[in-house]
C-alpha cells in the first residue's frame, strides 16, 4: 500500500533535470557536481547554511600527511565499523578522499596550516595517525559551508535554489522510477505552500534524524525527512539501530532537550583527559587509546561509569595543569567551543565540563550502492541520509564531512553518464488505495522521550519491546490539519518504528548498538539490517542480508 503524507494538492510547479534537497556539504557537493547534467534545483529545509555540516567541529578526515596513506586510513575506518562496512565503499573513500579535499581547498576552503604552510593535521579518536584538518580551530564545518555556498552563489543561473521548503513525497512516474519531490514552502513569495518540483533526477542530502531522540547535537532541522520520504516511496533503509551517540556533549541539565552544545572529540585529542567527580581517569584500562578511544568504547564507558557512581554525567578536564591547556589555547584553537562554554557559565581554562552522550550521526540510511544509487530508479542519496556502508556499526572520527564530498561527486558523475536525458518523466497519480498518514504534532515530543529511556545508548530487549508498544499507540493519535509540526512529528515516528524493530532484531553488542542483554558480539549477526515497507499493507518489512553486495540489497548495481 504507497503511504504518502497527507498534504493539499500542489499549487504550483517548478522544473530541473536533476532536484537536490538538501544544503549540507552533500547536497551542495552534489547540485555542484551534478551541473555536468543539465540544470539544477536545491531545495534546503531553512536557510543554505542551517543545515548539521556548520556545526562540525572535529574536522574532516584524509590520507594527507607524510607517513600516512589511504591504506592506513582503511584499516582505522573498518577497526571502527566494527566488522559490517562495506570495504568496497570504505576503499573508495580513503583513495579518492585526499584528491576530493583538495579540490574542496580550490574551491576556495582555508584549513588551519602549520608554520610551513602545510596543512596542520590532528588526530581524533580510532585514528592511528594524524589525519585530521580543521579550519578555525574548530569551526571546519562553518568553514566548509561558507567555501560551499560561495562556489554556488558563483553559479548564477545554473543552480536555481528555493529555500525554506520541507520535502514531503516523492514523485514516480509509471514506471516506478523517481520524476520529482512535493514540497511545503514555509513563507509567502512567487512560491509559498506545497508545490511539486519535476525532475530527471532527485538526490536526497537531507542529513540525519537526530531530533528522534530527546538530547541530540542536530540542528532542529534534523527531522530525518529524506529517509521517511525514500522509505514511503518504496526505497531500502539500512542500519538505523547504528546511532552514534558522541560521547562527550556538554550536560546541561536533566531537563535540557533538543540541541546540546557538542565539545569536540579534538578536545581529548589535545590532551584532556574525562574524569569522574573524585578526579579518577576511569577509561585508563578500558581501552589502549583511552579517551582516544572509538566513540562507542568512550560512550559506553562515560554510561558504565555513570551507572556505578551514580552521577547523571562525567567531566571533561582540560584545566592548566592537566592538560596543559590554557586561556590563549583555548581562544585559539577552539573559539566556538570556549564560546559556547563561556554562554553557559563555564570557564574550560578553570572548570571541568560536565558532558555525558547525546545522539550525534546515524551511521544508516537510504541503502546505495557506491555510486550512490538507491533502489528506485534515478532516486540517489548521499551524506548523512544515505547508508553506503562506509561507516559499519560506528562511523570513525570525522570521516562524514569526507564521505559527503566523495560520494556527492560520485552521483554527479554518473548523472553525466546518464546523458544524453530522455524527457522529464511524468508523475502518475497515487492508487487508489493509497494511504494518506498524518501524526499529531504532539507525538515528536513522546517519540523523543520513548527514544530515550528505550533505544539510547542503553538497550535491552524489555526496554525495545517497551518502546515498539508506545510507538504503536502513538500511531493511533492521526491528525487531519497537514502542518509543518505534523509532517515532523510523522517523519520521527516511522524512523523510530523501523529503528527499534531493526535494535530488537539485533541481539548483539556491535559497534554504537549496545545490548545489555547480549554484551558481546556474535558472526551470525555480520549481517545488514534492511527496511522497507510492505506495498500490500504497508507495514515495515526488515530483513537479514548479506554485508557486501549492493544488488542483494535491492540497489541497482
Amino acid at each position: 500500500m504507497v503511504q504518502r503524507l497527507r498534504a493539499p494538492r500542489p499549487g504550483w510547479r517548478a522544473y530541473a533535470d536533476t532536484v537536490v534537497v538538501g544544503s549540507g556539504v552533500a547536497g551542495i557537493t552534489a547540485a555542484l557536481a551534478a551541473r555536468q547534467a543539465g540544470s539544477v534545483l536545491l531545495v534546503t529545509k531553512a536557510r543554505l547554511k542551517d543545515g548539521s555540516t556548520r556545526w562540525a567541529q572535529g574536522g574532516i578526515a584524509a590520507a594527507l600527511g607524510v607517513g600516512d596513506s589511504p591504506e592506513a586510513h582503511m584499516r582505522d575506518t573498518l577497526v571502527a565499523g566494527a566488522g559490517v562496512c562495506d570495504e568496497d565503499a570504505v576503499r573508495i573513500l580513503v583513495t579518492e578522499g585526499p584528491a576530493a579535499v583538495r579540490r574542496l581547498i580550490a574551491l576556495g576552503a582555508e584549513f588551519d596550516k602549520t608554520a610551513d604552510g602545510s596543512i596542520a593535521l590532528g588526530r581524533e579518536g580510532g585514528h592511528l595517525a594524524d589525519r585530521i584538518a580543521h579550519a578555525g580551530g574548530d569551526a571546519t564545518g562553518k568553514e566548509i559551508s561558507r567555501a560551499l555556498i560561495a562556489a554556488l552563489e558563483h553559479t548564477i543561473g545554473e543552480i536555481e535554489v528555493i529555500d525554506h521548503a520541507l520535502v514531503l513525497d516523492l514523485l514516480k512516474d509509471e514506471d516506478g522510477g523517481a520524476a520529482g519531490v512535493t514540497v511545503h514552502v514555509m513563507g509567502e513569495g512567487a512560491r509559498d505552500g506545497v508545490g511539486a518540483v519535476h525532475a530527471k533526477a532527485v538526490v536526497l542530502a537531507t542529513g540525519g534524524m537526530g531530533q528522534v531522540f530527546d538530547a541530540t547535537t542536530n540542528p532542529s532541522v534534523a527531522t530525518g525527512d529524506g529517509v521517511a520520504m525514500a522509505l514511503r516511496a518504496g526505497a531500502r533503509v539500512a542500519d538505523l539501530e547504528f546511532v552514534q551517540f558522541h560521547p562527550t556533549v556538554m550536560w546541561l541539565g536533566g531537563a535540557a532537550r533538543g540541541q546540546q552544545p557538542l565539545i569536540s572529540e579534538a578536545v581529548r585529542g589535545e590532551g584532556a583527559h574525562l574524569v569522574d567527580a573524585a578526579g579518577v581517569r576511569f577509561m585508563v584500562g578500558q581501552h589502549p587509546l583511552a579517551e582516544l578511544a572509538p566513540r562507542d568504547v568512550v560512550a559506553k564507558g562515560i554510561m558504565r561509569r555513570m551507572a556505578e557512581t551514580g552521577e547523571p554525567h562525567m567531566w571533561l578536564d582540560a584545566r592548566t595543569g592537566v592538560a596543559e591547556f590554557s586561556e590563549e589555547f583555548w581562544a585559539q584553537r577552539f573559539p566556538t567551543i570556549l564560546e559556547s562554554c563561556l554562554k553557559h557559565g563555564i570557564d574550560p581554562a578553570k572548570d571541568r565540563i560536565p558532558v555525558a552522550p547525546a545522539e550525534h550521526y546515524a551511521s544508516g540510511g537510504i541503502r546505495t550502492d557506491t555510486w550512490g544509487r538507491t533502489s528506485i530508479p534515478r532516486l540517489y542519496a548521499c551524506g548523512e541520509a544515505a547508508c553506503t556502508g562506509v561507516h559499519g556499526a560506528n562511523r570513525l572520527a570525522s570521516n562524514s564531512l569526507l564521505e559527503g564530498l566523495v560520494f556527492a561527486e560520485r552521483i554527479g558523475a554518473d548523472l553525466a553518464k546518464g546523458l544524453p536525458w530522455t524527457e522529464t518523466p511524468v508523475p502518475v497519480e497515487a492508487p487508489a488505495d493509497a494511504q494518506d498518514v498524518l501524526l499529531e504534532p504532539g507525538v515528536m515530543a513522546e517519540v523523543q522521550h520513548t527514544m530515550t529511556t528505550g533505544a539510547g545508548v542503553l538497550r535491552s530487549a524489555q526496554s525495545l519491546d517497551r518502546t515498539a508498544d508506545e510507538l504503536e499507540r502513538l500511531a493511533a493519535r492521526t491528525a487531519d490539519s497537514p502542518h509543518v509540526e505534523a509532517w515532523e512529528a510523522t517523519n520521527l515516528h516511522l524512523l523510530a518504528s523501523a529503528l527499534v524493530k531493526g535494535a530488537a532484531l539485533r541481539n548483539e553488542t556491535r559497534g554504537s548498538h549496545w545490548r545489555e542483554d547480549f554484551p558481546e558480539s556474535a558472526d551470525r549477526w555480520l549481517v545488514r539490517l534492511v527496511h522497507h515497507l510492505d506495498p500490500a499493507t504497508g507495514r515495515l518489512v526488515t530483513e537479514k542480508q548479506p554485508l557486501r553486495s549492493a544488488e542483494t540489497d535491492g540497489v541497482r548495481p
